[in-house]
């Protein structure tokens, strides 16, 4: 979730620490940053008055900043912070209870536990003196790593590891090939990691600004723009769960190979245990893809061919594939990087809603996979709406079964099994939104028979969902951003809007969909009511409704005159059957230029005359 987003949840109070930070950081820098300067001046100075948008602004400039301060704090605050960070940051975990965070430092701290035991008896009990043996290896590394932590004690300091010895750490468990795993625990070994007080640990992140904690809720948040300064902190290329999906296109042999150049048992080990234990190693992506899959004897040309192909296993859309090897893993990580807003893009708000359902009848243990794979709680109810949130996308929803699994998923579906099978299923998905856009007034008018014909089977009950839904998908397709955040965080259990499109950080348009099954549309004072409920509310968390959007069949004469006429809230309206017009005439446009300011010129509007002049 979005700094922005958390803002528009949380009190005052809650938010206080991270804002106090941006404000330290600000003013330390403002005197040496122009574009700074002139963000803060804009808000008169006060950052603790600016709004959720202008935060987010505010951090994007102070951002090179704030690393630079959670790089110094995190190493003053111990290995226990470390431990804490290395779990936020996990995929699913930005958003999660604090018993939960709990619960899942405690496994971690006796995974952990137990893995230091085993590498100090590895290392006492090992007969192995090659120069550069494992037991040599480990030896050296900790050894440097004890000297690192106790080296303040000679000048009377507290001992601790700064940011610059655990740089040069870093790089020697890099050349030595210790991975992640194993340096935590080694660095156990010298400086415990406590087993409890992971509450005051969690306090000790929100004062540096690092999390948000609700102590109403007992709710821990974390932005994933925070998030990926940690990655970097920590050295992460790529996101677990984007490993996930490289290692699912790999061979079983590409997979041993992996865990014998570390060391790691291979004989009678399952091809799904194989890809946990490479995952849970921390290694280097660019050190998978570059050398450590490959056994000794591949050559440049085929190592180069076999990054060709994963980009093609993967389904990139990359502009260029690169001339060498290391060229073409970076190409790999960038892509994998930026790919959440292109994935949610491919199917829409209704298509992902429907593959999520679809997918949960046919592999009903899909919410158990889920929850294990992102360590969600068993209570936590799972929805498109939550996944959003977590920046789980129809992608990595998939990715999540295994290729044996999603295959088995594809044939009960009735989806082709040929080519990428992933991919078949998404887009399948894609032509079923096709087909209600393309029946979208029939969808409006609530003509059943019609649908029927058409092979659309709806309930009744359903029709107002889901052309709430629909018209969601047209808009986009128009490429207008629909803010499913800010919607979520608005509605409550009475008044809940259907579409909120952001024009700017602070400027939106309210949407509703009403459908009608006799005549024309004409509840105007029940639906007036609505919606300027829903701007007052978007108004208190610092928007301003530019307009507000009704699309309908077709609007009574009173119904557009009262809209007209009306002082309290600006209003326009839109036929389903323009919003159709204009669509078709958006997708015929090899370049189109469409803006939704053309649906903030109020009363009736003319939908032919946008179509004509996209």
């Amino acid at each position: 979730m979005k700094i922005a987003n958390i803002i528009t949840l949380i009190n005052q109070v809650e938010k206080s620490k991270f804002i106090n930070s941006i404000d330290k950081l600000c003013g330390d820098a403002v005197a040496e940053d122009k574009a700074l300067a002139k963000r803060v001046a804009a808000i008169d100075g006060q950052i603790k008055n600016a709004s959720s948008s202008e935060i987010t602004q505010l951090f994007n400039v102070v951002s090179p900043y704030f690393e630079v301060s959670i790089r110094e704090n995190l190493a003053m605050l111990g290995a226990q912070a470390t431990l804490l960070i290395n779990i936020l940051s996990r995929d699913g975990n930005c958003i999660s209870r604090i018993s939960w965070i709990e619960s899942l430092y405690a496994k971690e701290w006796k995974l952990i536990d137990s893995r230091a035991k085993e590498l100090l008896k590895f290392i006492k009990e090992s007969t192995d003196e090659e120069s550069f043996s494992e037991k040599n290896s480990l030896e050296i590394y900790l050894a440097c790593l004890t000297e690192a932590y106790q080296n303040d004690n000679r000048i009377n300091r507290e001992a601790k590891i700064t940011d610059d010895e655990r740089g040069i750490l870093n790089i020697l468990a890099d050349k030595l090939h210790i991975p992640a795993d194993d340096q935590a625990a080694l660095e156990h070994t010298v400086d415990s990691i406590p087993k409890n007080n992971v509450s005051d640990a969690l306090n000790a992140l929100r004062e540096i600004g690092l999390v948000f904690i609700s102590r109403k809720q007992q709710m821990v948040y974390i932005p994933d723009e925070v998030v990926a300064i940690l990655n970097r902190i920590q050295g992460k290329e790529l996101a677990e769960k984007h490993l996930l999906r490289i290692l699912r296109t790999f061979t079983d042999a590409e997979l041993s190979t992996i865990l014998k150049n570390h060391n790691r048992r291979i004989r009678g080990v399952e091809r799904a245990e194989k890809i946990n234990s490479i995952i849970h190693m921390g290694l280097k992506v660019s050190d998978i893809l570059l050398s450590v899959m490959f056994a000794p004897e591949s050559s440049l040309n085929e190592r180069k061919e076999r990054l060709k192909n994963l980009i093609s296993d993967l389904d990139l859309n990359l502009d260029k594939l690169g001339t060498t090897a290391e060229e073409r893993a970076q190409l790999i990580i960038d892509a994998l990087n930026s790919s959440a807003e292109t994935e949610f893009n491919a199917l829409s708000a209704t298509g992902f809603k429907e593959m999520f359902s679809s997918l949960e009848q046919h592999f009903p243990t899909l919410p158990k996979v889920l929850r294990a794979e992102f360590e969600l709680e068993e209570q936590d109810h799972l929805d498109i709406d939550k996944l959003r949130s977590l920046s789980i996308t129809p992608h990595d929803i998939l990715y999540m079964l295994s290729n044996d699994e999603v295959k088995i998923v594809a044939e009960s579906m009735g989806t082709s099994k040929r080519g990428n099978v992933r991919l078949n299923i998404l887009n399948s998905f894609a032509d079923a939104t096709d087909k209600l856009v393309d029946n979208f007034v029939l969808l409006a008018k609530r003509d059943l028979a019609a649908l029927k014909e058409k092979n659309i089977e709806i309930a009744e009950a359903d029709i107002g969902v889901k052309f709430e839904e629909v018209t969601k998908a047209i808009f986009e397709q128009l490429k207008l951003d629909v803010d499913e955040d800010l919607r979520k965080s608005i509605n409550t259990a009475k008044d809940k809007t259907d579409i909120i499109l952001s024009l700017s950080e602070d400027d939106i348009i309210i949407c509703e969909a009403k459908t009608c099954k006799n005549g024309d549309f004409a509840k105007y004072s029940a639906t007036s009511r609505q919606v300027k409920a829903y701007a007052t509310r978007c108004e208190n968390q610092g928007k301003r409704v530019a307009q507000v959007l009704i699309v309908a069949p077709s609007f009574s004469d009173d119904f557009v005159e009262s809209a007209e006429m009306d002082t309290e809230v600006n209003i326009s309206l839109l036929e389903a059957e323009g919003l159709v017009a204009i669509l078709n005439a958006f997708k015929a446009r090899r370049n189109p230029k469409f803006s939704p300011k053309l649906f903030t010129k109020g009363g009736l509007l003319k939908a032919n005359l946008i179509a004509k002049n996209i």
